[in-house]
């Protein structure tokens, strides 16, 4: 029997066995302390109903539950047959749970061709794989650019800290030469927005350049080698694509046209008023004080991609609060729900599916219980719950830029969001974390919440990681809604666990039910979160950010409904 066939069959009776099961399977207690704790709530989640729930979208039937794949598919009309089961109304598209998520898979369809010209016009050939690797593009199968270079360090922009990185050059009809990454004494989720791409681009854009090439740091070459990057050139990018099929991406009038190695570096550094030697050095130092200048050559661009139209959706659902003015805001629980599809390079005999049962079956089932509670509780929130189970954040958080831009809500009125990623239930967790708490008024609820189920708030304990920007609320926090991305913490072994999980199960077929997870830690981390949401959807002010964040200067000006008072 085929595996297509096979996984067929199992889906349909898994769905069989699961929903009645949930359906008539009452909520036992998590735990004898948990049950006393002081929450002022009548929920008791349920350890049963989340392994259900991960039983079935942690199964080899969903093929690893990647985005535009019909296994994906298969789990996001579960996550929708959960929503009916409990009486939640529809908040899709045409009054069902799912929002459509058209996507756009794009990659190299070839080498391209990167050819140097200098003053004297002498042209110079850069060598595919050795100097330069293409960038695709998901608004045309065929680009050519041709345009002056001017390099501009490492093209950061930050009025908070007074810097600009064009300061003193014309790049318009230019294509501009950046250091990958910032400079390492910016904070680093400041850092990590300003390192962004997406984020160099539009900077670039705005000053009227035409194309972007990147090249690394001497730190940035050892953390991750040039020659890394050329096994996955015929990897697919995905992205949503528009009403007129076009790709969404962010300033496409400075597209990345390919990524430069340091021996391609040092050729378009040839002629130029500064060493690359010197400007690498000056790169290394906390504050990265490199000064942009033209460069002696232009550069001559060509370059063909694939693309390829691909079809997905958002889970969307929506428990509508009490109070008559309130219930018009709403407070999302996100949780991604696709992950990373079938491991093509399997050897024979050898375990092929990436379940993700941590990343994410793990947060959907919360967030199921979640709703479960909202919906069973005897007093409802004022404010109204969007749940929301979201498709392609291992794309690139692709799902979650659809929703904040094309919400089935009204944008205006979306108070807040709380992210679900990955918590590692594994151990029998005291702390969480909430990347993103000291920013907003999220942060005073996620305490107060907290401490009622006696949890404790720690700090990230990985701030080189940057991690408030790389999961879906960080796409409602460009939308200038406050929002905070919740993981178990690290203290009582937590720790271990984690960086155990990482290095063993993270991203690999081994992140399936085979691991000793703690459901009742699961069932603990549900209420943890159905408090922060209660206490959200209650409060009598909207969340806001603090003043003076980055953040919330950067994306909710004055005048917006959630700037800083």
């Amino acid at each position: 029997m085929s595996f297509t066939r096979r996984a067929a069959l199992a889906s349909a009776a898994l769905l069989m066995v699961v929903q009645p099961a949930l359906a008539a399977t009452p909520a036992k207690p998590v735990a004898a302390a948990q049950k006393k704790a002081p929450t002022g709530s009548d929920f008791v989640p349920s350890p049963e109903a989340i392994k259900a729930h991960m039983s079935f979208l942690a199964d080899d039937a969903m093929e690893g539950r990647e985005a535009g794949t019909r296994g994906y598919d298969i789990a996001a009309n579960y996550v929708a047959a959960q929503y009916a089961l409990l009486g939640v109304k529809p908040a899709g598209d045409k009054g069902t749970y799912l929002q459509r998520v058209p996507l756009l898979a794009f990659r190299p369809a070839g080498e391209g061709a990167l050819t140097l010209t200098g003053a004297d016009g002498a042209a110079v050939a850069l060598k595919y794989g050795e100097d330069y690797l293409p960038n695709a593009q998901a608004q045309a199968a065929d680009l050519s650019v041709e345009a002056p270079l001017v390099f501009v360090g490492y093209g950061v922009v930050d009025a908070t800290r007074g810097r600009d990185d064009y300061a003193g050059l014309d790049v318009k009809g230019k294509i501009v030469v950046m250091l990958s990454g910032a400079p390492s004494s910016i904070q680093t989720e400041e850092r990590a927005h300003l390192s962004s791409p997406n984020t160099k681009r539009t900077e670039a854009a705005k000053r009227g350049a035409i194309g972007v090439l990147t090249i690394p740091t001497t730190s940035g070459e050892k953390r991750r080698p040039f020659a890394r990057g050329l096994a996955g050139m015929k990897e697919w990018r995905v992205t949503w694509r528009d009403a007129q099929d076009v790709g969404a991406i962010r300033a496409p009038g400075a597209p990345a046209l390919a990524q430069i190695s340091l021996a391609g570096a040092a050729k378009l550094f040839a002629g130029a008023p500064t060493t690359l030697d010197a400007v690498l050095a000056e790169a290394e130092t906390p504050q990265g004080a490199v000064k942009g200048f033209p460069l002696a050559s232009k550069a001559k661009v060509t370059l063909k991609t694939e693309i390829e139209k691909r079809e997905s959706s958002n889970v969307v659902g929506l428990i509508e609060g009490s109070d008559p003015t309130l219930k018009a805001q709403t407070v999302i629980l996100s949780a991604h729900l696709d992950h990373i599809g079938i491991k093509e390079d399997a050897k024979p005999g050898e375990d092929r599916v990436n379940n993700g049962a941590l990343d994410n079956a793990s947060g959907v089932a919360t967030l199921l219980e979640v709703a479960r509670g909202f919906k069973n509780t005897k007093v409802r929130p004022k404010r109204s719950i969007v749940l929301l189970a979201l498709t392609g954040e291992e794309k690139g958080l692709v799902g979650s830029d659809y929703f904040a831009n094309k919400p089935t809500v009204t944008k205006a009125d979306i108070a807040a969001d709380v992210n679900l990623d990955m918590p590692v239930l594994l151990y029998p967790f005291t702390d969480v974390i909430a990347f993103g708490a000291g920013r907003s008024t999220v942060g005073e609820a996620v305490t107060h919440a907290a401490a009622r189920v006696g949890v404790a708030v720690s700090p990230d304990p990985l701030p080189e990681e940057g991690l408030f920007t790389r999961s879906d609320h960080y796409r409602f926090v460009e939308q200038g809604i406050p929002a905070v991305f919740l993981m178990t913490g690290f203290q009582n072994g937590g720790e271990k666990a984690f960086t155990t999980f990482l290095k063993t199960n993270y991203h690999h077929p081994g992140d399936d039910l085979n691991q000793p997870i703690d459901y009742q830690a699961a069932a603990k981390f549900a209420l943890v979160n159905y408090e922060i949401a209660r206490e959200l959807a209650n409060a009598p002010a909207r969340p806001v950010w603090k003043k003076g964040d980055f953040f919330g200067a950067a994306f909710a000006p004055a005048g917006h409904p959630s700037a800083a008072k």
